[in-house]
């Protein structure tokens, strides 16, 4: 079975420690935003005119275990640029995100929870149950218990099976921000994906749902061109389940850039909000 290994691993060059189980620890630095930065904590620098000398430039380290390769149906155990992506307007954006309560979907190894985690209110994270994904999302938020400031959980949502049961669906739906990234690589994944968002968004409760991808490109002989197929699936489904209630619009992507990965011009960032009567492309 052939295997896929992301990119980020070439793109960042902390050490990563091999565990005995076969995944890695890496270690993924980030700028800290100036909110981050506890003075109180901070031992006090003066330079040579006696002003003080703020610290701008100070990183965080997360460490997050994961897959070094995987499956197709197991690239959620791996970090995808679309999470860092998303945890950058996170981290530039926290008044969006400060005291809400967060659901992600697909939240893979639980990189883009965990800083959302320090804004936060509530951090409710889910993934379908498969390779032991749910316990390394448990694992990686204790990894980074210094950055949970939240509450959180987590819950089993597989996009396929849409029967969830009272309590968790009560769970879900208490969610005002919904977050996914990474979450568009398979035909019927992306179907399930849209289909879980229209019931999510099926509520008079407004919810706003930020979706970071990367328009993956192949060469196809049927159209004698070059496209991105899951993108462009993810599109149609939008079409086929958007009622007349939901707003789509793009998020320009040249926010500050806090994790050291490869911001390519494929990357998309998309907003999509229940309550409007247009959708926008930005």
């Amino acid at each position: 079975m052939h295997k896929i290994t992301s990119e980020i691993y070439t793109e960042n060059d902390d050490i990563s420690e091999k565990l005995d189980d076969g995944n890695a620890v890496t270690k993924f630095a980030f700028k800290c935003p100036s909110y981050m930065i506890d003075s109180q904590t901070e031992a006090l620098n003066y330079d040579s005119d006696e002003d003080l000398d703020i610290e701008r430039d100070r990183e965080g380290i997360i460490l997050i275990e994961h897959s070094v390769s995987t499956e197709l149906n197991l690239v959620g155990l791996q970090v995808w640029r679309g999470a860092l992506l998303l945890a950058d307007y996170i981290l530039s954006y926290p008044d969006l995100f400060k005291d809400q309560t967060i659901l992600e979907l697909g939240s893979g190894v639980g990189l883009t929870g965990i800083v959302a985690s320090y804004l936060a209110k509530e951090v409710i994270c889910t993934d379908i149950s498969v390779g032991g994904i749910l316990n390394l999302i448990e694992r990686n938020f204790l990894r980074n218990h210094t950055y949970i400031k939240s509450g959180y959980h987590v819950e089993e949502v597989n996009f396929l099976n849409l029967e969830w049961s009272k309590k968790l669906e009560k769970r879900l739906q208490g969610a005002n921000v919904i977050l996914a990234a990474d979450v568009i690589y398979d035909e019927k994944i992306t179907d399930g994906f849209v289909r879980t968002l229209s019931k999510l968004l099926c509520t008079k409760k407004r919810k706003i749902v930020y979706v970071a991808l990367e328009k993956r490109y192949v060469f196809t002989i049927a159209d004698l061109d070059t496209t991105a197929p899951m993108y462009e699936e993810f599109l149609r489904c939008i079409e086929k389940y958007r009622s007349t209630n939901w707003s789509v619009d793009y998020i320009n992507i040249d926010f500050p850039r806090y994790f050291r990965y490869d911001r390519v011009k494929h990357l998309v960032l998309m907003k999509i909000q229940n309550n409007m009567k247009s959708i926008a492309y930005a």
